[in-house]
């Protein structure tokens, strides 16, 4: 079977019309017909669909998610085979509010994206990972509850953008801008939120993480 005849087999098993099963994913009955056609499907589009429970690991490998019975698929053989990269999912509480510390990470599910579409962003498939969004100080950009794929390999010295930080051993998601004299300014796009300055010599307690390049999230 296709990803496309597995996608329709999905929402069939869910017992949900085409309009349904668009609405979950936010596209409209043409393009849901379109992937169930001949249309690949897209990132967000698997992200949305994956959020509100469906078995999207089977659509793109053909291995329903909870059976141990069927062989893993080696990771050579899914991308090479599917064109797809996998990307780790990680609630790990990446305050986008005042930020929280964070005992462990945990990897909430893997997401499977068309490697050519991260190519044509400049991202390394190897070097990207999900990261959900917590609180409200990005409002505008993220909101609570979006995923942000992160590039692990976007560490610049003199920052300029929204990036995953790890502050005082807290993670936030924070738009940074430098200023006169070596600082950063780190600042919520939510303007209830206060900028906060970090210092030159307080830059040791500061670690980039990562640059946030694409957002996940759901249509409002």
């Amino acid at each position: 079977m296709t990803i496309h005849e597995r996608l329709k087999e999905e929402r069939l098993r869910l017992g949900l019309s085409q309009d349904e099963f668009a609405a979950l994913a936010g596209v409209s009955k043409r393009a849901q017909a379109n992937y169930e056609k001949d249309r690949s499907p897209q990132a967000d589009y698997l992200a949305a669909l994956d959020s509100e429970g469906v078995d999207t690991h089977y659509v793109l490998t053909g291995r329903r998610s909870d059976d141990p019975a069927q062989p893993e698929f080696e990771m050579s053989e899914l991308t090479v085979s599917s064109g797809l990269s996998p990307v780790a999912m990680y609630d790990i509480e990446a305050a986008a509010g005042d930020g929280r510390s964070l005992e462990r990470e945990e990897v909430e599910s893997t997401l499977y994206f068309p490697t050519e579409q991260l190519a044509a962003q400049g991202l390394d498939p190897a070097q990207v990972v999900g990261v959900k969004v917590r609180g409200d100080s990005m409002d505008g950009t993220l909101a609570d509850g979006d995923w942000v794929l992160v590039d692990r390999s976007s560490r610049d010295p003199h920052p300029e953008g929204v990036f995953l930080l790890l502050v005082h051993g807290e993670r936030r998601i924070k738009r940074v801008q430098r200023v006169a004299g070596g600082a950063w300014l780190l600042i919520s796009d939510n303007p209830r939120y206060e900028k906060e300055m970090i210092k030159p010599q307080d830059m040791k307690d500061v670690e980039i993480l990562g640059r946030c390049e694409i957002r996940i999230g759901r249509i409002s």
